[in-house]
């Protein structure tokens, strides 16, 4: 693992890139985090996808909030202070609009060909976004246990389905207020009118069931989504 800084228009992102090793070409990665932020958990989630043969870029979405230290999975949503600072502090300036500026300074570091996009969480409002709004560069597209991503919002990434060309798979929680089946419907009804080639699919866990460090953490889900990611970069990717 090693950390970089990417000039934004906003600032300086930090940001985490985990390589497999060797000198050939690798396909790569954007790993949009969840909403807990950068911690050893998503370092985890970053070399595993890395031991796979792909690059892995893993920005800081909340470098406009100034540095932190690891957020603790198992109380940051539990405890209203904790809770109240996420929000207003953090998730405020984490806009769609602000991330997707942002993609375009990730995209540029990471070069010319297509690449593949991972997000958890509020991640995965960020993954499907980008889809819509850099088709030319997203050739595959994963989302998990995904927090409002059709909704009724003027934003919504759903929105964005006609633009998407890449390969989506859509991995979503059984217990799961964030992601509930009328957005669910929603979704699955915009990417099929779109002709998007994709997959939507409900995991019996909770939101938030893939990170080791949360309390919804569900090691056999867990594994299941590694190997539905793995399968769809594989069958998409190329170096």
């Amino acid at each position: 693992m090693k950390r970089i800084e990417i000039e934004t228009d906003d600032g300086t992102c930090p940001a985490h890139v985990f390589d497999p090793g060797g000198t050939e070409p690798r396909p790569q990665v954007l790993f949009y985090m969840d909403g807990i932020g950068i911690r050893p958990a998503l370092f985890e989630m970053g070399e595993r996808i890395a031991s796979a043969g792909y690059h892995v870029l893993l920005p800081d979405l909340y470098y406009r909030s100034g540095p932190y230290p690891p957020m603790d999975a198992k109380t940051v949503f539990s405890d209203p202070a904790k809770r109240a600072e996420l929000s207003s502090r953090f998730m405020s300036k984490t806009t769609i609009a602000n991330v997707m500026r942002d993609t375009r300074a990730f995209l540029a570091h990471l070069g010319e060909r297509k690449i593949g996009t991972t997000g958890y969480c509020m991640g995965g409002r960020f993954s499907l976004a980008a889809a819509g709004q850099y088709p030319d560069r997203i050739g595959a597209a994963a989302v998990y246990h995904p927090a409002n991503v059709a909704t009724g919002a003027p934003d919504s990434p759903h929105l964005l389905a006609s633009r998407i060309k890449a390969t989506f798979y859509v991995g979503g929680a059984s217990d799961d207020q964030s992601f509930p089946e009328e957005q669910k419907k929603r979704l699955e009804e915009a990417l099929t009118a779109a002709g998007v080639d994709h997959v939507i699919e409900t995991y019996p866990a909770r939101h938030g069931w893939v990170p080791t460090d949360t309390p919804a953490h569900d090691p056999a889900a867990a594994e299941r989504h590694w190997k539905t990611l793995f399968d769809l970069f594989a069958r998409t990717l190329e170096a």
